[in-house]
Parts: C-alpha cells; sequence; structure tokens
C-alpha cells in the first residue's frame, strides 16, 4: 500500500485559514492525477485542489466545511488501491419504482455532474445540484443553470443552505451563514472606517471628449486589439496621471509613518457570483490602454470563474470602483486598506450644464473621491480629483504626459 497525503494548497502570508467546500470524491472511489477533488474557499478566493496522483481516496481527514491551515492534510489517497466494486445491478424496474429505489446514487451522480463554476454558484445559493437537470453534454449542469437556479422553482434544491423559519402568520426567514469572502469583507469595511478619517470629495466631468475618442477608434482598436475599448482605462490612466504629481494620495499609512509608494498599482472593484473582489493592476503607469483592457477583461471572466490567485488579489495603493456599471448616480466608496484613497465613477448621463452662459446638454459622470484625512489634507485630494477631471477632458493629455 503506498499512501499519498492530499494537502491544503500553501496560502498566502496574510491569509490563516480557509474552509473547505463539497468533497467531489468518497472514499473507495477512484481517482485520477490532476482530477479536483475539492474546492478551499479563503477570503479572498477559491482555490482548486487536484489529486496529487491515481488510485483510490482512502480518507477523507477534513469534511465539508472544515477550517484548515496551509499544508493540512486533508485526506488520503492509496496510489495501488483499486476502487470497490460496484453493487451487483438489479433487474430491470419500471421508471418510477427505480426512481424511488435509489434516491442517494441519483444524488450523488447529479452532484459530481456540475461544472467547478456551477458547483460554487449553488453553494452560495443554497442549491442542490442534484435538483437541477443540466442542460450541457450528459445532463452536466453547467454555469448557465446554475445562474437560472432561481427562477426555476421546479427544478430549486427542496432545502436552502440553512432550514427556513415560518412565521405564524405565514411570512418565511432563511438563515444562512456568510461565506468566508463576505464576511472578510464585512470585517475589513468596519475596519476601514473604525481606523481612517474619511472624507469625501467631488466633482463632475464632460465625457464628450473620451465618448468622441472611443467612437472613432473601438472598432480599430478592437480588430488591432481583440479587446473591446472600454471606459475604466481612461479612468486608470488618468488616476496614475493624478497620483504621479500627487503621491501622497498613493501612499498609505503604518503606525505613524507614512509610506510613499514609488509605483502605482491600481485595484479595480469586480463583481463575482462570491462577492466583491478587487484584484491588482501592477506597474499600472507602464500599461498601455490596450494592457490595461485586455487584463480587465481577464480579471472579470476569471472573477466569475473563481479563477482569481491570491497574488493578484493583494496589495495595491489606489482603487477604483465602478458604480456605474449597475447604474450608480452617486456614491461615496469605502476606502480599502490599507490604501489612503480610493476613486468612486458612476453612470454617464446626458445633463444640463451651463458652458459660456448657455444651457447645454453634455454627457457627465459625477465622480468622488474618499481619502484617509489623517495624512491627505484636502488641498491634494481636492487637486487630485481636478487632475483626474481634467485628463478626462482633454484625453489627448494622457497620451502627452501633460
Amino acid at each position: 500500500m503506498a499512501i499519498t497525503d492530499v494537502l491544503v494548497p500553501q496560502l498566502s502570508e496574510s491569509v490563516s485559514e480557509a474552509t473547505l467546500l463539497t468533497w467531489k470524491k468518497q472514499p473507495g472511489e477512484a481517482v485520477e492525477a490532476d482530477e479536483i477533488l475539492i474546492e478551499v474557499e479563503t477570503d479572498k478566493v477559491v482555490l482548486e485542489v487536484p489529486a496529487p496522483t491515481s488510485g483510490v481516496l482512502k480518507e477523507i481527514v477534513k469534511g465539508d466545511g472544515s477550517t484548515v491551515a496551509s499544508g493540512e492534510v486533508m485526506a488520503r489517497i492509496d496510489s495501488e488501491g483499486k476502487a470497490a466494486a460496484a453493487p451487483a445491478q438489479a433487474p430491470a424496474a419500471s421508471a418510477p419504482e427505480a426512481a424511488a429505489s435509489a434516491p442517494a446514487a441519483t444524488t450523488q451522480a447529479a452532484s459530481t455532474a456540475a461544472s467547478p463554476a456551477a458547483n460554487k454558484i449553488l453553494a452560495e445559493k443554497g442549491v442542490d445540484p442534484a435538483t437541477l437537470e443540466g442542460s450541457g453534454r450528459g445532463g452536466r449542469v453547467t454555469k448557465g443553470d446554475a445562474l437560472a437556479a432561481n427562477s426555476a422553482p421546479a427544478k430549486k434544491a427542496a432545502a436552502p443552505a440553512a432550514p427556513a423559519t415560518m412565521s405564524l402568520d405565514g411570512r418565511p426567514e432563511q438563515r444562512v451563514p456568510m461565506s468566508r469572502l463576505r464576511a472578510r469583507v464585512a470585517e475589513r469595511l468596519l475596519q476601514s472606517q473604525a481606523d481612517n478619517a474619511i472624507l469625501t470629495t467631488f466633482n463632475e466631468v464632460n465625457m464628450q471628449g473620451i465618448l468622441d475618442l472611443r467612437k472613432k477608434y473601438k472598432d480599430q482598436f478592437e480588430k488591432e486589439h481583440g479587446v473591446k475599448l472600454g471606459f475604466t482605462s481612461f479612468f486608470v490612466k488618468a488616476a496614475v496621471a493624478a497620483l504621479k504629481k500627487y503621491p501622497v494620495v498613493n501612499a498609505s499609512v503604518d503606525g505613524k509613518d507614512i509610506i510613499y509608494h514609488g509605483y502605482f498599482d491600481i485595484g479595480i472593484a469586480v463583481g463575482s457570483p462570491r462577492g466583491l473582489v478587487v484584484p491588482i493592476l501592477r506597474n499600472a503607469d507602464q500599461m498601455s490602454i490596450a494592457d490595461i483592457e485586455k487584463q480587465i477583461a481577464d480579471f472579470g471572466n476569471r472573477a466569475r470563474d473563481g479563477k482569481l490567485t491570491l497574488e493578484e488579489l493583494t496589495g495595491g495603493t489606489f482603487s477604483i470602483s465602478n458604480g456605474g456599471v449597475f447604474g450608480s448616480m452617486l456614491s461615496t466608496p469605502i476606502i480599502n486598506p490599507p490604501q489612503s484613497a480610493i476613486l468612486g465613477i458612476h453612470a454617464t448621463k446626458d445633463r444640463a450644464v451651463v458652458e459660456n452662459g448657455q444651457v447645454v446638454v453634455r454627457p457627465m459622470n459625477y465622480l468622488a473621491m474618499s481619502y484617509d484625512h489623517r495624512i491627505i489634507d484636502g488641498r491634494e485630494a481636492v487637486l487630485a480629483l481636478v487632475a483626474i477631471k481634467e485628463a478626462l477632458e482633454d484625453p489627448q493629455r494622457l497620451l502627452l504626459d501633460v
């Protein structure tokens, strides 16, 4: 007998523990090398753990929902073992009789026939994959099936993640534990408000210049670079230009010291099925518009599939949050510690504005920058936001670095 341990993957220094989700194999079942056995949820990402070798799953040491640390043994594989023989098949029965005779087998087969992305979404919703009819090949439950689960009552799990409690007047309530990510987000938001002296300054920007530039070049840009020309890349470029002029906005506080960063790592807030994540554009000042658009598109795709790495979510010197994609007109973003400022951008709408004494219609976007008043004075915050505004209203300045 040759036993191989399945270990918790190495977590980053800022992550001390993780939670096991659902084992995809049970003791006695055959496994193939590199087959995904379980997913490990940290407060930042979900990590897939592959089988280190082929063989038979001999033992599960840490069950579903267990809290684990880096390097702990989760399970053991017998690389020389053979899977238990399947029970002899009973004579064919009628469809209703067969369905009633083996509900557990049906559940197990269905739960293993869901994609990793679908399993993540269904776990968040508290939906059992076994209750869904997959639209993929061989009945596999796809991500689309998981996303649509709430809108298909007949296919939803009979029981949510936690039992619903009914009040006497028939109004239901459901208690569901926070995911590790949601709990960590809540903790960091409270920490940010408790530890920072947060103020927010506002301004407005006429987006006509960027709209014209984008309209003129978007088709050629996409053909040349293989990615659509969006708006976030312009905000990143404008923010970097402002941070160069006002370095304290790119700084952070460490005890009684101010750390001035000589690099520009910009966090981009991205929504995912598990909650908000903020992957980092490293050295954004050295990236072209095309580089930024490609990286943001990649972040968005991998955030939806839970494929972002811990390294990509760690660090950052300044953040950008785009509530405009959801229709927000104005908001006050919360600083992402240990950063000292964050830019909130919003929906661009045609609005009446006054130019040279005349009322005209212009595509306007309201900007909000929250900052830590402990190290950033109002003057620097306001001037930094004005610098962002001016760069956006005259985007050619971003190309000339003026």
